[in-house]
C-alpha cells in the first residue's frame, strides 16, 4: 500500500514540507516503551488546545454562564467532542500524507477555489487573533495599567519569542505553551474553590435543552461557543504540527504515530474543556447567582469578582490566567497564519518576514478596533469574532472530511465507514447550526 502511496501527488518527497524549518526535527525513540513514546509525541495537541481556551472562549463562557447559568455546559461538551473528532482527522491527514490541510487544498482544487478558501482561512485567523490580541491587551491593562492601544502593540513581541524558541528547538516552544496552560489550570481551580458552585446545577447543565433552538440570544451564545471551541485555523495548524516528529514512514510507524497523536489530542482537548467549563461555572456561580445577568465584559468581571467572593486574590488570578491565555493563543495563531499562507499560496519567505506579516494581519484590525471602541464594546467584539469563526468553520471542515475519506490519498488509513458517517454528520450539523443562526439574525 505504501508503494502505491509513494506514486501519488501527495508524497512529501515531491513537495516542500509544511513548516519547513521545524519539519521532522523532534526525534522519536525507536523500540522505546509506551511512556517515552507518549512524551515524544506529546506537544502538538497542547499547542492546538490553547486555541480552545483563548480570550474569545472567555468572553463566550462568561456571557453564557452569567446569562443562562449552567444550561450551556452541554454545548461546551458537544463542541469538545466535535473538536476531538476533527482534530484527530487533521492529524491523520498530516501524518499519512505528509501534507497539511492548506497544501492538500491547493493541490486538489482549482486556483480560484484555493484562493477563496485561503481568504476564508485568513478571515478566521484575523477574527481569532483579534480576540487574542484584545484579550492580552486587557490583561496587561488590568495587571499593569498599560493602555489598551499600547498593550495591543506589545503583543507583536510574540513574533520574536517564536523565532527565538524555534531556533533553540521546537520542544522549547511546546514547553512554554504547556507551562502557560498549567498556570491557567491552577488559577481556575482556585477560582472554582472560591466560587463554590451548585453541584446539582452543574450536573443538570450536561443535559441538552430545547430552549437553545427557540431563544435567539441563547443560540447566538451557543454558536459563538462552537466557533470559540472548534476553530478553522486549528485544523490547518494540527495537520502541520504532527509533521514535526521524525516518524518511520512505514505502515507500523504511521499507526504508532496516529495512536499516540490521538492520545495527545484527547488529553489536551479534554483539559481545554475543563478550563472552559470552569470559566462558565465560575460565571454562573458568581454573576448569575447575584443577579448580574449581562456580565459579558471581561474588565467588568475582573472588577466584580473580588467584591462578590470577598477574596481579593480572585481578581488577580483571573487576570493572570487571562494574560497566559492570550499570549499562548497569539503564539499558536501566528504559526497557523504561516501554515495557511505557505500552504495555499506556496510562498517561500524568510521565517521572520512570514511571521511579521501574519502578526500584522491581526494587530492592525485590533489597533483600529481599540482606537474606535476603546474599552467599551470589547466583549461584543470578542463574541462576534467567535461567531465569525464558526461561520468560517465549514470551509475547513468539509475539505478535511473529504480528503480523509479518499482511498487514493489515504490508502489503508482511509476513514472507516462508521467514521465517515460520523464525520460527515458533524460537518453538516455545524453547517446547519450556522445557517439557522443566520436565518434568525436576518
Amino acid at each position: 500500500m505504501m508503494d502505491r502511496q509513494s506514486n501519488t501527488a501527495y508524497d512529501a518527497a515531491n513537495a516542500a514540507p509544511s513548516l519547513r524549518e521545524v519539519h521532522r526535527t523532534v526525534a522519536v525513540p525507536e523500540g522505546a516503551g509506551f511512556w517515552p513514546k507518549l512524551v515524544a509525541f506529546s506537544g502538538p495537541g497542547f499547542l492546538v488546545a490553547v486555541g480552545y481556551m483563548d480570550p474569545g472562549n472567555w468572553a463566550t463562557d462568561i456571557a453564557g454562564g452569567s446569562e443562562f447559568a449552567y444550561r450551556l455546559i452541554f454545548v461546551l461538551l458537544a463542541s469538545n467532542l466535535m473538536a476531538i473528532l476533527l482534530q484527530s482527522l487533521a492529524a491523520r491527514l498530516g501524518i499519512v500524507t505528509s501534507r497539511d490541510l492548506a497544501q492538500a487544498c491547493r493541490e486538489s482544487y482549482s486556483r480560484r477555489t484555493s484562493l477563496a478558501l485561503w481568504i476564508f482561512a485568513e478571515i478566521a485567523i484575523s477574527a481569532c487573533d483579534l480576540a487574542e490580541v484584545i484579550g492580552s491587551a486587557i490583561a496587561l491593562n488590568l495587571l499593569f495599567h498599560i493602555p489598551l492601544l499600547v498593550g495591543v502593540c506589545l503583543t507583536a513581541l510574540d513574533v520574536l519569542a517564536i523565532l527565538y524558541l524555534q531556533h533553540r528547538g521546537f520542544r522549547y516552544l511546546e514547553v512554554l505553551v504547556v507551562t502557560l496552560i498549567g498556570t491557567i489550570g491552577i488559577c481556575y481551580l482556585l477560582e472554582l474553590l472560591m466560587a463554590r458552585p451548585e453541584v446539582a446545577g452543574v450536573l443538570r447543565g450536561f443535559v441538552p435543552t430545547a430552549q437553545m433552538l427557540t431563544n435567539r440570544d441563547m443560540l447566538y451564545i451557543a454558536v459563538s461557543m462552537l466557533g470559540a471551541t472548534v476553530m478553522p485555523h486549528n485544523l490547518y495548524l494540527h495537520s502541520s504540527l504532527v509533521q514535526t516528529r521524525a516518524i518511520e514512514r512505514t505502515p507500523q510507524g504511521l499507526r504508532t504515530a496516529l495512536r499516540f497523536n490521538f492520545i495527545d489530542s484527547f488529553l489536551a482537548l479534554n483539559f481545554a474543556f475543563l478550563i472552559n467549563a470552569a470559566i462558565l461555572i465560575m460565571a454562573a456561580a458568581t454573576f448569575y447567582r447575584h443577579g448580574l445577568r449581562q456580565m459579558a465584559e471581561i474588565q467588568q468581571a475582573y472588577h466584580t469578582l473580588a467584591p462578590l467572593l470577598g477574596i481579593p486574590l480572585a481578581s488577580l488570578l483571573f487576570a493572570v490566567a487571562l494574560l497566559c491565555s492570550g499570549q499562548n493563543s497569539t503564539l499558536t495563531g501566528t504559526l497557523a497564519g504561516q501554515v495557511v499562507m505557505e500552504g495555499f499560496l506556496n510562498i517561500r519567505l524568510a521565517p521572520w518576514l512570514r511571521r511579521l506579516i501574519t502578526r500584522l494581519l491581526a494587530i492592525v484590525p485590533a489597533i483600529i478596533t481599540v482606537a474606535f471602541y476603546g474599552e467599551q464594546g470589547t466583549a461584543k467584539l470578542l463574541i462576534l469574532s467567535q461567531v465569525i469563526l464558526s461561520l468560517q468553520l465549514s470551509f475547513a471542515v468539509f475539505p478535511l472530511v473529504k480528503f480523509t475519506c479518499e482511498p487514493r490519498r489515504m490508502g489503508d488509513f482511509t476513514n472507516r465507514a462508521w467514521l465517515k458517517a460520523l464525520s460527515w454528520s458533524v460537518a453538516w450539523l455545524i453547517a446547519g447550526l450556522n445557517a439557522y443562526l443566520l436565518i434568525l439574525l436576518l
